[in-house]
């Protein structure tokens, strides 16, 4: 399932555990989602940043969501010793305002450097 799920829904609730890197994500009818990344060995996926007031998507249907990857180190992350990395990026928008969650993954290459969103009920 990707973000888009949540096109229309009404956010109740976000609560962000930046220590566990995840987000939690919780609608007006109770519906719970999770955005996450299953850390392995050779690999580390983290939130890099939010762009805008996370509590302008509760109380108001979400009227974009949308994801996007990039590969390309615009922003001068990458050290030497990264062999593989990508940009995960969440926008997200209601009529309150719009944020965007970043994320950055890195690893050997030969790991996931995916976020993941499911719906947990």
């Amino acid at each position: 399932m990707g973000i888009e799920k949540l096109l229309g829904k009404t956010l109740a609730s976000i609560n962000i555990d930046r220590e566990q890197n995840e987000i939690r994500f919780t609608d007006t009818n109770g519906v719970n989602y999770r955005m996450f990344h299953i850390q392995d060995c050779c690999e580390e996926v983290t939130i890099d940043d939010i762009e805008g007031d996370i509590n302008d998507l509760i109380g108001a249907p979400i009227t974009m969501a949308e994801q996007m990857c990039n590969t390309e180190d615009k922003m001068g992350k990458a050290d030497d010793y990264v062999e593989s990395f990508t940009w995960t990026f969440y926008k997200l928008a209601t009529i309150k305002g719009y944020v965007t969650i970043k994320w950055w993954g890195e690893s050997n290459g030969y790991y996931s450097e995916e976020v993941c969103f499911v719906q947990e009920n």
